[in-house]
């Protein structure tokens, strides 16, 4: 485990997928990270690369051959090498290799740096292609955040509070996990979604080009809050396993196959396509 600090946060990364594991606030004594239990979900932050959700029949074609990939991509159950450490900040390193050009045929260099500055964590996503061909990617982050926070309280004491005032449309997802046609009003002209349980029965609500930058986790009966803030994510799914004691705030540069998908990598929604010796970032950041 790595963990780097300030006087104010602590912060402890797994280099098996470069997986946040602890967010603590040393200032009130705060772990704002699901504790990763195996009955409900046994992941806390992973990143999801080189897909987001799942692809039809976990199969996509490029260039007329069909390749298999496991739902939210590969990245996230590798070994990432600590590239640089420097107590405030850790830069972890994946880079193709055999086992991932047999899934997944491209070079690529991925880059998760981590940065404490005051009372936030940055997580930087950093893409770079130094091969001589184009590369096609998704990207995405999926943080489950412990709730409630304050353990005196319940799940239904939170909410998530939108920077701005949203028309929450949700977009179905069918058994299979793609992404149906038509979306679903589930609230307008607010900014604020109440938390229950059974708001996630159905799978993860997922949203389009959302309008805000920040989403806040709080309660009214405690001043213990999380802000995630996000730029440039044009999707954003909001998560918890069935009856689990987390929410997951994740904002994707990439969504799941349509369920009307032809399959092929270059026509996937939200794909990205990085030109040979290109370099593709995106942030985002948690203050407590």
């Amino acid at each position: 485990m790595i963990q780097i600090s300030n006087e104010k946060l602590k912060a402890t990364i797994n280099p098996k997928g470069a997986e946040l594991v602890s967010l603590y606030s040393i200032e009130t004594k705060t772990e704002f990270i699901w504790d990763a239990k195996p009955e409900f979900w046994g992941k806390s932050s992973p990143v999801l690369f080189p897909i987001v959700g799942g692809l039809k029949n976990d199969t996509y074609i490029h260039e007329g051959k069909s390749y298999n990939l496991p739902r939210h991509g590969f990245a996230r159950t590798m070994d990432f090498e600590v590239e640089k450490y420097l107590g405030e900040s850790a830069t972890f390193l994946l880079k193709n290799n055999a086992e991932t050009e047999s899934i997944y045929p491209f070079e690529f260099e991925l880059r998760l740096i981590y940065s404490i500055v005051e009372n936030s964590l940055e997580l930087k996503y950093q893409v770079t292609n130094p091969s001589q061909q184009n590369i096609w990617f998704s990207i995405g982050a999926h943080p489950a955040f412990k709730c409630p926070i304050d353990p005196t309280l319940t799940y239904n004491d939170y909410y998530l509070e939108f920077s701005l005032e949203e028309d929450l449309e949700k977009w179905p997802l069918d058994d299979a996990g793609l992404v149906m046609s038509t979306p679903l009003l589930i609230e307008k002209n607010t900014r604020r979604l109440q938390l229950n349980k059974e708001l996630f029965y159905e799978d993860a609500l997922v949203f389009k080009n959302l309008k805000s930058n920040s989403i806040t986790l709080k309660s009214d009966k405690n001043p213990n809050s999380l802000t995630f803030k996000f730029e440039s994510f044009p999707y954003m799914g909001i998560w918890a396993a069935k009856n689990a004691e987390f929410v997951c705030i994740e904002p994707w540069c990439g969504i799941a196959d349509a369920v009307n998908t032809d399959q092929k990598l270059i026509n996937k929604e939200g794909i990205i396509d990085l030109e040979a010796g290109g370099q593709f970032e995106r942030s985002f950041s948690m203050e407590v």
